[in-house]
């Protein structure tokens, strides 16, 4: 009895050792699983909005003036007062025109990057159309006057102008002095000679009831060689022409008014007027504009 008891006594040890060592070899401590790290989309920078590009100024806004239309350089004229302006036979030296004003506006716009554009009319329009927005200057022999200047901007004087008197051979007009005595006078409507003419005799004119006025001087020429009128003042230059091409008339003597050419743009275009006079100037400096009034008028 007491081996039997003995026995289960030791078998009983001998269970409690290999459970207690089966525990420690299946208890191999294991670290808990690390989270793979989560994997995250590098982040992308916006793409930058491209930026605007300014919008590109046309070249006289840049310059700091405008124009009626842009890009291009408006001319009103009367194209019939040689040698001024005239229409070309043909083509001529621009679109059909040519003359002094007509190569020097050529050369202004040029020099501001603007196409000429030349618009021909009766003298009277011309101006009216500088102030009205319709022209960008007005470039037609035109002399500064002070009625003129309260309503136009005058720039740099480019040529002198004479008004002269032409009369038929054979007229008893023999003088400056006899266009006093109640003679009719032709003239080009708007003109200085017109304004000058039509003043008073205290002024040094002859009275409104002793001028007519024609939309040109060719007109106001004709009408003396129909005996509309006895004689015929305008400037020298187209006079001279007039002259040449119709037989039987003659300039008296002298000059009956000194005057100054300019070009004009309308009352407070302060910024055109700028750039237009700083190119003038240049171009008097460098002798183009007198290089083109010696291709039209012979040195005297």
């Amino acid at each position: 009895m007491k081996k039997l008891l003995a026995m289960l006594l030791a078998l009983a040890m001998i269970l409690s050792q290999a459970a207690c060592g089966g525990s420690g070899s299946s208890a191999e401590t294991q670290s808990e699983p690390t989270e793979a790290p989560v994997e995250t989309e590098p982040e992308v920078e916006p793409e930058a909005e491209p930026e605007e590009e300014p919008e590109t100024e046309p070249e006289a806004e840049a310059a700091g003036y405008t124009t009626v239309e842009e890009g291009k350089l408006i001319m009103s004229t009367n194209a019939a007062f040689p040698p001024y302006e005239m229409v070309a036979d043909g083509e001529g030296v621009y679109n059909g025109f040519e003359g002094i004003d007509v190569e020097i506006a050529v050369a202004l716009a040029d020099k501001l990057g603007l196409e000429l554009v030349i618009d021909d009319m009766d003298f009277d329009s011309a101006l009216v159309a500088v102030q009205n927005g319709k022209s960008d200057m007005v470039l037609a022999g035109l002399t500064y006057k002070e009625e003129r200047d309260k309503v136009m901007d005058f720039s740099t004087s480019y040529a002198t102008g004479q008004q002269v008197v032409i009369v038929p051979d054979g007229s008893d007009i023999e003088t400056m002095d006899d266009l006093a005595n109640d003679k009719m006078i032709g003239v080009q409507r708007g003109t200085t000679g017109e304004m000058y003419a039509a003043d008073t005799p205290e002024n040094g004119g002859y009275g409104e009831d002793h001028v007519l006025a024609y939309d040109n001087g060719a007109l106001a020429v004709q009408a003396m060689l129909n005996g509309q009128v006895d004689a015929v003042i305008i400037d020298n230059g187209p006079a001279q022409e007039y002259v040449k091409s119709n037989a039987g008339l003659h300039l008296l003597e002298g000059d009956w008014v000194l005057e100054n050419y300019c070009l004009a743009v309308d009352e407070g275009n302060t910024g055109l007027l700028e750039a237009l006079n700083s190119a003038l100037e240049e171009m008097i400096a460098d002798g183009t504009v007198q290089a083109i009034i010696d291709k039209y008028i012979a040195a005297e």
